[in-house]
């Protein structure tokens, strides 16, 4: 890829930046490419094996709150008998809540506010009992913690929920994260579908909320099979206090991706580099019946739910990677983000691999002295069928890990677009083979490197960290180019590049 250098300089301030996207790239050279990072599977954070929390549990939430994670999911039942479906039941859908102080040993909390099976020995925070004329469909939430300087203590935590009736989406608030009411006697936000997990937050890059949620949008090219309303896509909107919203629009994919099913969008600020926001869509797709389809696991309840509806046992799904600098326009990898993975009972089928809204950072499994890493959260055995329910099983990836600048051995360079910084410091986050390096020139607009900042007097970096500092001679003081334009050149032998930022010296 190739583009103009010599545009406007972008100000990125200290701000971190990642491979993620290319609006910070000019050009790779050589062997010099962008990578897709997967999460690594580790344990299973949470089995949903209780009788409140039934088969099809999902939609989780989960945040870090000083000293403790956070998770909300739904409750949901459904049941299938030979060309049927015989529970999916309105009364059996509850927001649950449990947490951790890891993010990977997690614990359900006996609550004791609502009755089920006889007893409020359970983790339920809010049932779908209505609220005034409110019905609330309480296995259809988001919940996140408001950090808007202005929210009020009593409205520390927020929850996006789905009503019945009226139709449209509705705020709720709480102190404590356990005891929730209604912001509003009508719902805030009435255009749309809402059959997903509908969301919002505070965008503290642009000083407002903004809310994502489920529409439908006729296709611009032929689809393998039809809704009636067209396909899923995902609707935006801003607002100042999440009762009064701008007018909605659709979200635009920059590189007109093929019209695709995406079910959840999962997007939120990424808490590392908050101007940047990351999307975990769910991609849905209906497969043929085959030798290929036959042959994946949990074949008797794949037929069972298919003859109720087909697509119940043809659809697949995997969560995606996006990401957005405005919240509208998306850049979205066509490639499988976490892919279904190696075939086992309880995968690969409809409702598989759905990410949990969000990632949140973690203490290493290395050990106390590696980095922090990042725990994302996905959903498996979901609705086959299998006693005890689905289960929520954690993934990691390195910090900032979700795309590199990769080159091989014989080398490559990547240039970025001309930027203004602050700070007396850079500093990479980066990984090499014992043979590979990193070196850094900082250059003017017309590609001069800037006295002291050439390649040639670049010490080369080499190792596997989220945080060096580059140095040029021993020198890493790059203070007197602060407010300069200039323009990184970042050349790799046998490296990952996965991100940059300009700071002061500690």
């Amino acid at each position: 890829m190739t583009t103009s250098p010599t545009a406007v300089p972008v100000a990125i301030g200290s701000r971190r930046e990642l491979f993620i996207d290319e609006a910070l790239i000019a050009n790779l050279k050589g062997g010099a490419t962008r990578r897709m990072h997967h999460p690594q599977p580790r344990e299973i954070a949470l089995h949903h094996d209780q009788p409140w929390e039934g088969t099809g549990t999902g939609y989780h939430s989960i945040f870090h709150d000083g000293e403790r994670y956070r998770m909300y999911y739904k409750g949901f039942d459904i049941m299938v008998t030979p060309g049927k479906i015989v529970s999916e039941n309105i009364d059996h859908r509850f927001t649950c809540y449990a947490q951790s102080n890891d993010g990977v040993h997690w614990q359900k909390p006996d609550l004791g506010l609502h009755s089920h099976g006889g007893t409020r020995a359970n983790n339920i925070v809010v049932t779908s009992e209505p609220i005034g004329a409110l019905k609330i469909d309480a296995a259809h939430s988001a919940i996140f913690e408001d950090t808007n300087p202005s929210a009020e203590a009593a409205a520390r935590y927020k929850g996006i929920f789905r009503v019945s009736e009226p139709r449209g989406l509705v705020v709720m608030k709480s102190a404590d994260g356990i005891n929730w009411t209604p912001m509003s006697a009508t719902p805030v936000i009435t255009d749309g579908a809402f059959d997903s997990q509908n969301l919002a937050f505070w965008d503290e890059a642009r000083a407002q909320y903004r809310a994502y949620w489920r529409s439908f949008e006729k296709p611009n090219r032929p689809m393998t099979h039809n809704h009636p309303d067209g396909i899923r896509c995902i609707r935006t909107a801003t607002s100042p206090d999440l009762i009064h919203w701008s007018p909605a629009e659709n979200i635009r994919f920059l590189d007109d991706p093929p019209s695709e099913e995406l079910y959840v969008n999962q997007i939120k600020p990424y808490h590392r580099a908050p101007h940047i926001m990351l999307g975990f869509p769910a991609r849905y797709l209906e497969r043929d019946w085959g030798a290929s389809l036959r042959a994946l696991p949990d074949m008797a309840h794949r037929e069972l739910r298919s003859s109720a509806q087909m697509r119940y046992g043809t659809a697949l799904s995997e969560s995606l990677l996006m990401c957005s600098r405005d919240g509208v326009e998306f850049t979205r990898w066509a490639e499988g983000f976490l892919r279904p993975g190696p075939e086992r009972s309880g995968t690969w089928n409809y409702g598989h691999q759905y990410l949990a809204w969000h990632v949140v950072q973690t203490a290493s499994s290395l050990g106390p002295d590696a980095s922090d890493e990042l725990s994302l959260y996905a959903v498996e055995n979901y609705w086959t069928g299998h006693k005890g329910g689905s289960s929520l099983r954690r993934y990691t990836l390195r910090l900032d890990g979700f795309v590199s600048v990769q080159a091989p051995m014989r080398g490559g360079e990547c240039i970025t677009r001309s930027i203004t910084f602050a700070g007396s410091e850079l500093r990479l986050n980066f990984a090499t083979s014992a043979a590979g390096e990193i070196r850094v020139e900082i250059q003017d607009e017309t590609g001069t490197a800037y006295p002291g900042c050439s390649l040639a007097e670049c010490d080369p970096l080499f190792g596997d960290t989220v945080d060096r500092t580059v140095s040029w001679q021993g020198n890493p003081n790059v203070a007197a180019l602060t407010g300069k334009p200039v323009r990184l050149r970042f050349v790799l032998r046998d490296a990952d590049l996965f991100a940059y930022r300009f700071c002061h010296a500690e």
